[in-house]
Order: structure tokens, then sequence, then C-alpha cells
């Protein structure tokens, strides 16, 4: 996939235009008058030079991008497009006349695309001769910066498109979200709805703006208040979209009365005036019982699953955690009573049957992060947490186990795909549980934690069908652990790795320091480990840590074909490499009889730059982590794999239980912390 059209010059139209070229892709951006493409363009660059003043990005790098976008009001320059994406006005007729003449214009190959919120993609596939490569993508504002994309595909969608959709996401750094064609798709089916909820709380008399303001920012731990959002994105989208649910949907959908009042107006809402704090709770249990109900009837229709509505919830709307997190942290009974309660006055809606079942029950929703499904012969195993950047827990890992238990005893799979959604592969382990397990003298739990995780890595590692780990971001301590138990890395150049724990206290405990030095050598894993040093993949594949490289738009392709001839091999270890100079000088200064001077901060004072400069970022990190560090390597080394891992559990309490390690779990991301080396 290398060029896109986009069809609409406007807010959405050129921050998907803005996102697209930013990403490396071609982009033909249409709109039907000269002066709305100039003004298109125009504000795709403001908001690149918006990140240019904030160092984000630099100015050759925005004459880059905009040289990958050609404005035009000729909807013939989509005509090679591999996909065209409609991003007009909500006016079905328009929409539908757009399809028609684009199915004229376009290729065969063109995949056709709607970002409508509001109208059903099979309907307008309708208007179209390629049904089987029309697509409902559903981009949220502001697309060059909101991560979550809704891919929708349509009765007739065919999984050609739907894979073509899915890399079109990853390439342009999105998280989609799998969403059946419904009204209100996923995410607008419990966010407007809970908007025109806290519109009745007002509209009853329970609390003013200010009060459910607060309320809503409490209980769904967001940044921005609702109303004050309804008047950043507009009172008349609320109304419209409001309208089209109760259309579809039923009475509980209905516009409330000051929501009506409040369009014909044409006012903003007045944010001003005193929170009432006795009134949170109550407005909270409104908000949540409107949120429970919508998001539940998702489920029963069998619209989306759990795990995809709470990631659109945390990354589309930021929301601090999913509503089935949230049902769980307040229980199934209550969250069961509060949807009752906001269900009250319309008699002729029912609770949600998946909702009664789980009450019934007793138990809470088995929030899943990472998901096993089958593509022919190929298993898939997604681990999805990407507003933790897939961080690993105990959740995530027990998931993560589960998942390749299944898969290996998957009788129709013979090939397993390790992948993540979003930016991240996996960034490391959930800091938090480190720090809550030393504060409360749970230590142990550390200790289990990571001897369970090497037990799952091991079984990876073990697993007799031909594990792949496709690496297309960050991978950092625990995330490049997971990488290296399986049989082959294969990576993007976007992809960067590292082990970053001597800087927070600690040292990697799945594998870090074993898996990488049989691949390696002691001395350039002693290296990584003690500078902490992240690498991106081409580096990484040129000193034997990741097998294959390729580009974002073939890396699907490229792995399938070569599973499909068997040619996917383990590259890592099977040779010496031939490193680069500065790898070659690296390795020798890092051997054997140069790590004392590297201990005890002996190279400060070097004239050699590269040696003086290594000295000081290692002089930054925990001396104990070193120490062990060096000390696990060395022991690990001579002997068999699972026996070398033995090593790292050894020294865990030692190592959790020092000053270093609790000063550096909770200074994580800041600069120049000063560890005491107890």
């Amino acid at each position: 996939m290398q060029k896109i059209g986009i069809i609409g010059a406007g807010n959405m139209g050129g921050g998907i235009a803005q996102k697209t070229a930013q990403e490396g892709l071609s982009v033909v951006m249409v709109d039907i008058k000269e002066e709305f493409v100039e003004r298109g363009m125009n504000m795709i660059r403001s908001t690149l030079q918006e990140a240019v003043d904030r160092k984000i990005l630099q100015a050759k790098q925005v004459e880059e991008i905009m040289g990958r976008i050609h404005g035009t009001t000729n909807l013939e320059d989509t005509k090679d497009c591999d996909l065209v994406i409609e991003a007009v006005f909500e006016d079905l007729n328009v929409k539908k006349d757009l399809f028609s003449s684009l199915d004229k214009i376009c290729d065969e190959k063109t995949i056709l695309a709607t970002n409508t919120s509001s109208f059903s993609v099979d309907g307008l596939a309708k208007e179209t001769n390629r049904p089987d490569r029309f697509v409902g993508l559903h981009f949220f504002f502001h697309p060059a910066k909101n991560r979550l994309l809704e891919i929708i595909p349509g009765s007739q969608t065919s999984p050609e498109t739907l894979a073509a959709s899915q890399r079109y996401s990853k390439l342009t750094g999105k998280t989609d979200i799998s969403v059946k064609d419904a009204p209100g798709f996923a995410v607008n089916r419990f966010f407007s709805p809970l908007l025109n909820e806290s519109i009745r709380v007002l509209g009853e008399g329970i609390a003013n703006i200010p009060t459910i303001e607060k309320a809503a920012m409490d209980c769904l731990g967001i940044g921005m208040g609702l109303y004050d959002l309804m008047n950043v994105s507009g009172i008349p989208i609320e109304y419209h979209t409001q309208n089209t649910l109760h259309e579809t949907l039923g009475s509980f959908y209905a516009p409330a009365e000051r929501l009506i009042t409040q369009f014909e107006s044409g006012e903003l809402w007045n944010l001003e005036g005193k929170i009432e704090e006795d009134k949170i709770e109550a407005v909270c249990d409104r908000l949540l019982g409107a949120v429970f109900f919508t998001t539940t009837s998702l489920l029963d229709e069998g619209v989306t699953d759990i795990m995809d509505a709470d990631v659109g919830a945390k990354v589309g709307l930021r929301w601090r955690k999913g509503a089935f997190e949230i049902m769980n942290d307040v229980g199934i009974e209550k969250a069961y009573s509060l949807v009752e309660a906001v269900l009250k006055p319309f008699p002729d809606v029912d609770v949600p049957g998946v909702l009664k079942a789980q009450k019934e029950k007793g138990k809470p929703w088995e929030v899943r992060y990472v998901k096993y499904s089958r593509d022919g012969d190929i298993g898939r195993i997604m681990i999805s947490r990407p507003d933790a950047l897939n961080a690993l827990n105990q959740t995530v890992v027990k998931q993560i186990d589960e998942a390749f238990i299944e898969a290996e005893d998957d009788p129709q799979t013979k090939a397993i795909i390790l992948e993540a959604a979003g930016k991240a592969f996996i960034a490391g382990a959930d800091i938090k549980f480190f720090i809550d397990c030393i504060k409360e003298d749970r230590i142990s739990d550390n200790y289990d934690f990571t001897a369970f995780g090497q037990e799952v890595l091991n079984r990876i590692d073990d697993c007799k069908k031909l594990v792949v780990a496709k690496m297309e971001g960050l991978a950092l301590g625990g995330g490049f652990e997971v990488a290296m138990s399986a049989d082959v890395i294969v990576a993007t150049p976007k992809a960067v790795m590292g082990f970053p724990e001597t800087g927070i206290g600690i040292y990697p405990g799945l594998g870090g320091t074993q898996r990488t030095s049989r691949f390696i050598g002691k001395a350039l894993t002693k290296y990584l480990i003690f500078t902490g040093r992240i690498i991106n993949a081409q580096e990484a594949q040129r000193i034997g840590l990741v097998d294959y490289l390729f580009e974002p738009n073939e890396i699907d392709e490229k792995i399938l074909e070569m599973i499909n001839a068997g040619t996917l091999t383990q590259q890592k270890g099977k040779e010496e490499k031939d490193l680069s100079e500065d790898w070659k000088k690296i390795k020798a200064l890092f051997s054997d009889e140069n790590i004392e001077d590297w201990l005890k901060g002996n190279n400060l004072d070097s004239d050699d730059p590269l040696v003086a400069k290594t000295a000081k970022t290692i002089s930054g990190k925990a001396p104990l982590a070193l120490k062990f560090t060096n000390q696990i390597v060395d022991e690990g080394f001579e002997k068999p794999l699972k026996e070398g891992l033995k090593e790292e559990l050894a020294h865990l309490h030692e190592i959790f239980s020092t000053k270093d390690a609790l000063t550096g779990l909770t200074n994580v991301g800041k600069k120049d912390v000063q560890f005491e080396g107890e």
C-alpha cells in the first residue's frame, strides 16, 4: 500500500491526509473547490508547524511531509490509488454520489472506504460494483493525533480488504478495533448516549454543569469535562448523532430536551458555576449506568467484544479505564443496579442479556488483553493493551500463556505469529506492580511474577511449532525478552529495543542476561545492559538480535510467504556476525579483562571519546544492578539455558530489597536519578 486518496480537505480529511503523509505514504487530497484544497493544505502546514515549535519535528521533515501530499479538485487523480477514504460531511446523498463516481474512476484494485459515523457501510457499498473492496474506516478527532481507528467491514467485505485496512492502520500508527456495521459502530454507541445522559441529569435539576463535569472527570478518569468537550467538538454533532441512534435503536437514545433546545439556540454551554460535592456520587451513578447499558448492549448484539470496547474507550476517548474494567471495579451487582435505575424511565427497554447472565454468575467480566485467532493454518496471538504500551503485568503474562497453549494445541495451526496493537510491541513490565510489592513488603510477589514469566517464555521457547515475533514498535526490557523467546524475530525499521533496567535500579529477569548472551556473546550483552542503549532494528540485525528486517507495508506478506516456503528460520547465533568497526571496538572494550574498569568507573577520564561517553552513561546506572548483571551473565553463560535463567531468579530478592531499586522504579523517566549503591 503506497498511495492513498482522501476525499475532503476539512478537519477530518486534512487530518487523515496529514497523518498518512507523516508515515511516509503518498496522498492525493481532493475537494470540490481550489480554495477548500488550499485551506486544507494550510491547516496541515499549521499543525505541522506546531510540532516544529514543540521540537517534535524539524522544518525539513515538514517539507518532506507536505511534498507527499498532492492537493487537487480533480477526482480523476485518485484513479491509481491503493485506497481512497471518503471524509466529506454527513450527507447521505452526497456520499452515495461520491462513491458512485469513485467506482467508475478508480482502478479495480482500489479499495474504497467511508469515514462515516452515522450511515451504514453496507448501504454505501451498494452504490458501487465493488462491495468486496469496500470498508468503513472511522477516524476520531483529531485524526493526526488520536490513534483510534474503527474498522467496519460490510457484509461482503473480503478478508483481503480487511487485511489491507488493518495494514493501513498499522502503517499510519493507528490502533484499530474491529466493529460490525451497526448504528454508532462501537465508540459513538456508548459515548454519545453518555453525553446525552449528562444533559438529562442537567435537565432534571439533579446537578449543575460544573458538578456534572467534575463527576465525569472523576468516574471516567478524563481530563476534559463532557460539556467542555461538546463546546469544542460542536453541539450539532452530538444532536445529529443522538438523533441517528434514536431512529434505529429506540427510546433510550432519544435526544434529551435540553440538548434539543441548546442545539436550536446555537449557543455554547455555560460552564460557570459552583461544584456541589454532595451531588457528585449521584451524577456518577447516572453516567456509569448509561455507559454500562450501552456497552453491554454492544456485546449483546455482537457488535464488538470486551477487549475492543475497552480499547476504544481508553485510546479513542482517553478514559483511564474501559467500561468493563470499571464494571469490575464497582462490582457486577452494583453495575446491574445502575443500569436498572437508568432504564426506569424507559419501560420498553430491558437490561441486556449478557449483563443479566453475568450477574447470575456473580463473577467479574473476563477482560482480555491477549487474543488467539487463526488465519488459515497460521495462528495469531495479539497483545492489545495499547493504552499502556502493552506493558506486562500478571494478567497479561497469564493470558499470553493461555493463548500459546491454545495455539500449540490447535491441530490446524502450523506456525504462530506473536504481535501487538498500537505503537509498541511490549514496553517492558508494569512498573507500578514492582513498586507496590516493595512498599508493601511483598518482594516475594515480584519473585513469583518473574518466575512465572520465565516459565511462560520457556514454554514459548520450547514450542514445537514455529513462533515468530513480529516487532513493529518499542520493545523494552521484558518486551525484548518476550521477543527473544520466539524462534524468529521479524522487525520493521520502526522497531527499537533495549534493556533500560540498570537505569531503574534492577536487572533483566526474563532471560535478558541469558538469551542475549547466547546470541551475541557476553561482551555485547553486558554493554547493552550496562548502558541501557536503545538500538534500532537495523543495528539489532547487524549484531545478531533480529533475524529479518522488512518494510512495514510488506512485513505480513513476507512472513506468510516465508513460512509457507519453509525459509523463515532463526539467523541469530548461527555464526559470528560481521560487526562494524564500532561494534568490534565495543566488543573488545567489554571483554572480561576490561569489565572491572567499567564497574569501578575508571574510564570517565579516558581520552577516547567513545570510552568516556560510555563511562559517563554507565555512571548514571545503579551500581548494584551493574554488579549483579555482570555476575549473572558470567555464571549463567557456561550453563544450559534453563540453568542460566535460574541465576536471574537467584538474586531477585536482593536486588528488589535495595534502596536503589525503589529509587529507580519510582523515578522512571526522570533525568539524573541519584543511586547510592545500597
